[in-house]
């Protein structure tokens, strides 16, 4: 089995916000990922005394931990109970009721001799790859489908779509989002190679459009984990213009974990 993983910060003055993690279990059968990208606040007050990345430590921590130890559990029940025990850790002192409070988008996936299980929350994505060579994108499309007017502000976001009906959803507090992620499961013998991704990293192809899922899985592949992230820093240095960023960050956190099972 080969798993390569990198996760780069968007500015190294600043601390990364995202999280990845892949695990074996002792007896060499199977094994899990978990991806996070925290969510940037706002310069405001949050109401939580914590930072983006010791919540996505948390909660990264605890979806490695439960995914491995609680295989009765199911990855949606898996996630409810780390945003649980995570809440748990900072309830007392922050007000976790704030629409900003520290979240994170999620990745995980779980594999046996026999099947995969996935759960995809919000806009990181998972790709899995077929022995023939086909990529299947697992993605939860909600926030590219929200009105763009609706992300004009924070303000409007929060108000309007962040964690939901009809908006987008997010690992923050309330451990009942879980029931919101896509979840899945493939039979082990149909995927060879599992890809999570960052958003920071996806760019590649919903920014820069310089191909498609299975291009960037035969990139990471061939070249290796490293050399995605460093075409899209190349690219968005390029991007002076903003042609292809827009509003975005000019550079995004960016977190790649890929799996050759």
């Amino acid at each position: 089995m080969r798993t390569e993983l990198i996760s780069a910060p968007g500015d190294p003055a600043r601390p990364n916000e995202d999280y990845a993690a892949a695990g074996l279990p002792a007896s060499g059968q199977g094994g899990s990922l978990v991806v996070l990208d925290g969510v940037t606040p706002p310069a405001t007050e949050v109401g939580c005394r914590h930072s983006v990345p010791w919540f996505t430590a948390r909660l990264g921590g605890a979806l490695g931990e439960l995914s491995a130890s609680r295989r009765d559990l199911t990855l949606a029940e898996v996630l409810a109970q780390a945003i649980s025990r995570t809440a748990d850790a900072h309830r007392a002192t922050c007000d976790l009721s704030h629409p900003r409070t520290p979240q994170a988008t999620v990745v995980l996936a779980r594999w046996s001799a026999h099947e995969i299980e996935y759960l995809v929350l919000s806009d990181s994505a998972l790709l899995a790859e077929s022995p023939s060579g086909a990529v299947t994108p697992l993605l939860d499309d909600r926030l590219a489908r929200v009105p763009r007017a609706s992300l004009a502000t924070h303000a409007i976001t929060d108000a309007t779509i962040r964690n939901k009906e009809g908006g987008f959803f997010t690992a923050a507090a309330d451990p009942s989002v879980a029931t919101r992620a896509v979840t899945g499961t493939l039979p082990r013998t149909e995927v060879r190679t599992l890809t999570a991704l960052t958003d920071g990293a996806t760019r590649w192809v919903d920014k820069f459009r310089q191909g498609d899922w299975a291009d960037l899985v035969t990139l990471v592949r061939k070249e290796g984990a490293q050399a995605l992230v460093d075409r899209v820093r190349a690219l968005e240095r390029a991007d002076t213009e903003r042609e292809f960023l827009g509003r975005s960050k000019v550079h995004d956190d960016a977190t790649v974990v890929y799996v050759e099972l």
